[in-house]
């Protein structure tokens, strides 16, 4: 696992062991960094659910301004921190060690610009997140949201949280959708 593009370039990242964590494959990463690129540049960067913080760290290296990242597990988290130090962005990073819906009343950012969601595709944990997100000041109707999930996931649930379906990226074996809050 490497970060693809930008000032860190080529590095190799660490990745938690054992199964809790699923590393985004770098071809899938390049292609949701196409995808979003032009948002990139001075954003404010949610990784929720961040593993080895490599979406986090992918922004800062496109030149994101800040990155947050959530993580509630003790080796993922180490595993974060150690990547922010190795591509010298422990400045323009915030680990948030505990869990995700805690970690959103941690941030106290104006707005955040791109929030990143990879939960374990078998929880309510996307579900719970959006709710909570609704009620939050830093994200608004400008905010893109992108959810990782399986192929199989069931979101029938975001219209009625309020949110809109602008894009879907299917792969292999998993989905990123992208979405907005709907703001009336």
């Amino acid at each position: 696992m490497r970060v693809i593009a930008g000032t860190a370039r080529r590095m190799q990242l660490k990745a938690p062991s054992g199964t809790d964590t699923r590393p985004t494959q770098d071809i899938i990463k390049e292609t949701l960094f196409n995808i979003i690129q032009f948002e990139i540049p001075g954003c404010i960067f949610l990784d929720l659910c961040a593993g080895s913080g490599a979406i986090g760290i992918e922004a800062l290296s496109r030149g994101a301004k800040h990155a947050y990242f959530a993580e509630n597990g003790r080796e993922a988290a180490s595993c974060i921190q150690e990547n922010l130090k190795k591509t010298h962005f422990e400045d323009a990073g915030t680990l948030l060690r505990m869990d995700v819906l805690s970690a959103l009343h941690q941030i106290h950012e104006k707005h955040a610009d791109v929030i990143y969601l990879d939960p374990p595709y078998e929880s309510d944990t996307i579900e719970r997140v959006l709710s909570e997100l609704k009620t939050l000041p830093y994200v608004d109707g400008d905010t893109r949201i992108i959810l990782e999930t399986s192929l199989t996931s069931d979101m029938s649930f975001l219209e009625e949280l309020g949110y809109v379906l602008e894009r879907e990226k299917d792969y292999h074996s998993q989905r990123h959708l992208f979405v907005r809050r709907e703001d009336k």
